[in-house]
């Protein structure tokens, strides 16, 4: 019988060597990436039943790639992995086309549950989220953010990797366009969403849930 098969994505190695340990006995883990640049690449390599992705990776979170896979019509099944107990987190990424939605804190104990309900095909949330109020959100909120709708997944990403303090010509070398593409990318969501600065783009990536909330190890590089 074909064992199912299991892409992993986060950023922390410590991480992947765990869920590797934890998911091996029952599935077939096919492999590991770092950010969801490679996460993408890779799904589209090995087709995977399911991938486990870290909300928060570099270069691409884990929300935009999950966009970006369901966008691809790929028949695999993703299960959110997140340090993010706030509801907004879980909505979001629900609504990018994740079934399971589980914290790192107990992933441990609910990882494997959380495979084999999406495989019968029921969604799953920590148990020390609040469900209920989830659902009710869901079902709720119309606010996905008319903003961010306003972003083409380039722009999306451009607006990450400039908050992450990429320079132009990394962002274009890392997206294998031209450093002025990548400008005007930058230019263009800036003024789709009438912002003013770096430090406004910067802000908004975060609310929005396109970059972590974590804080910057320096501001970001606009030269070439």
């Amino acid at each position: 019988m074909k064992r199912t098969t299991v892409l992993v994505a986060d950023d922390h190695a410590l991480v992947l060597e765990g869920l590797h340990r934890v998911l091996q006995p029952d599935f077939d883990v096919v492999g590991g990436v770092a950010n969801g640049i490679a996460l993408v690449k890779a799904t589209k390599e090995f087709k995977p039943d399911i991938v486990i992705v870290d909300v928060s990776m570099p270069l691409l979170n884990g929300i935009e790639g999950a966009r970006r896979i369901r966008a691809a019509d790929h028949q695999t099944k993703i299960i959110f992995l997140s340090m993010h107990p706030e509801v907004d987190y879980v909505v979001e990424a629900m609504r990018a086309g994740g079934l399971a939605y589980v914290l790192k804190s107990s992933a441990g104990m609910e990882i494997v549950t959380a495979i084999h309900a999406v495989l019968q095909g029921e969604t799953f949330i920590s148990a020390a989220i609040n469900n209920a109020t989830v659902e009710t959100q869901i079902k709720r909120e119309r606010r996905s953010s008319e903003k961010a709708g306003r972003l083409s997944p380039q722009r999306r990403a451009v607006v990450q990797m400039v908050a992450e303090g990429h320079s132009t010509k990394e962002i274009a070398n890392i997206l294998h366009i031209s450093p002025r593409t990548a400008e005007f990318h930058r230019y263009k969501a800036m003024e789709s969403l009438g912002l003013h600065s770096l430090a406004d783009l910067v802000h908004y990536g975060i609310v929005h849930h396109i970059v972590a909330r974590r804080p910057m190890l320096a501001a970001p590089k606009t030269t070439t």
